[in-house]
Order: structure tokens, then sequence, then C-alpha cells
């Protein structure tokens, strides 16, 4: 197994994982489907295409900061002259054309992901995160990400979030060095376990398919001086992009 480190931060982010047609939701950590995305779009993956490449994936998310929850809102289908089109492929009438959505946000926010796989697969999806075939996103097309994104490929990008990677995070007081982390499956020492619809099947427009998951939500402690803000965190961080194992 080989892994990445990638950090997803910009500002604004949104991984929507039971959103309705006027309603779109954002859980408060980027989900399977979002990242699975975010990769399928630098490799030039088209919707409709298999996602079979992407199942031997895994997933470890640090939430460096958590951010502020915000909700935007939205109307679509003012002035299209046929209405807003329905699921069944019928037409609003144009008198009722005009809908609001309301779309939720996380502003702010910082994620730190380890992704571990094949040693092959992770090389075909590092040479795509630097040269990416089409615009990158966190959770929605208006949501481009900050550089840098594709921070290191190592052998264990797990303990490198946990030993080596720095957060973006000011400690204060008597505040203990602790991070959150979100694992897949069932860990015994979880503070929390929750089941996702977030597996994707098929992002085809008109046949769009998830599974669930479980994932496992637990606090660790992390060194204290991984914990900077300002130059000293942007100096540690390159440090850590460009020094060797």
């Amino acid at each position: 197994m080989s892994g990445l480190v990638l950090r997803l931060a910009g500002p604004m982010q949104s991984w929507g994982e039971h959103s309705a047609f006027t309603q779109r939701d954002s859980l408060r950590f980027p989900t399977r489907s979002g990242l699975i995305g975010l990769l399928a779009s630098a490799e030039g993956v088209s919707r409709g295409r298999s996602l079979q490449p992407y199942e031997a994936l895994r997933f470890t998310i640090r939430i460096d900061r958590p951010g502020v929850q915000m909700v935007d809102f939205h109307t679509i289908g003012g002035g299209l002259p046929r209405g807003v089109p329905r699921p069944d492929g019928t037409q609003r009438p144009r008198d009722t054309a005009t809908m609001v959505t309301r779309r939720q946000y996380l502003s702010d926010a910082v994620f730190t992901v380890a992704i571990e796989g094949p040693e092959q697969r992770l090389d075909e999806l590092a040479h795509a995160l630097r040269w990416p075939h089409w615009q990158l996103y966190l959770g929605r097309r208006s949501c481009p990400p900050d550089q840098p994104l594709l921070l290191r490929q190592v052998d264990d990008p797990v303990t490198d979030l946990e030993t080596r990677v720095p957060l973006a995070r000011r400690l204060r007081g008597d505040d203990k060095p602790v991070a959150e982390f979100v694992s897949e499956g069932v860990m015994d020492a979880a503070d929390a376990v929750a089941e996702l619809a977030d597996v994707p099947e098929s992002f085809n427009r008109y046949d769009r398919r998830y599974r669930t998951r479980t994932v496992s939500i637990d606090t660790r402690n992390v060194p204290r001086e991984l914990y900077q803000t300002g130059e000293k965190f942007w100096t540690s961080l390159t440090a850590y992009i460009v020094e060797g194992p």
C-alpha cells in the first residue's frame, strides 16, 4: 500500500450527503463521494464512466479547522421559456417556474486527508492532481481549492496526519493538542459511529446511485508543535512538502 496526503482548504466547501433538489446539505467533513468526484475530475473521468478504479481507495480525514456553517440561497428557473424541468421530464408552468434553493457551505474550513491504496493507482492519482484534466473543486464547482492541494506521496499517510503534517490552528491556554479524525469502518475507540450514503456507484446525471458505508469519528493526541499559525505554519508546511521520507 502507498498513500497521498492532501490539504483541502478554501474560502468555501460543501460536502452534501442527502441533498434534495431545493435543500442542499453539507456534512462537517468531506464525503467519500466528494473526494472521489475531486479525483475523477483530476483524471478527466466523465459522468457515466465506471467508478470501479476508486473502489480500492481508503480515506482518513483530519479535521484541522471545522469552519463556520453558512446557508446561502439561489433562485433558479426565472425567465426560462419552457419553465423548470421536473424529475419525470415534464416542465413546471412559467408562472411557477422560479424556485428557491438553500445550500449549506463550510466557510474557512481546513481538512488534511490521507488516501491509501495500491501504489500504481496512487502514482496515477498523484500525476492527475499535479496536472488536472478539469478544474478541481471542494464538493461543488463554485468551491475551488487553495494551493497547495497535494502535499506528499508517502508510505504511511495516516501516521503523517498524526505526527508530521502541521495543523493551521492556535492552541489557547490549557487547550489539549488533539484533533478529530474520520476513518472508514468501525473502530473500537471511536467517539461516534455514523452510517453515510456517500459511496458513489454512478455519477450519471440521470442515474446517480450511492451505497452506504460506516465511518468512525475519534479524537487523537497530536504533537503540540504541529499547531502553528501565520508565517511559521507556511514555513513548516513547505518543509513537510519538500523534505525526504
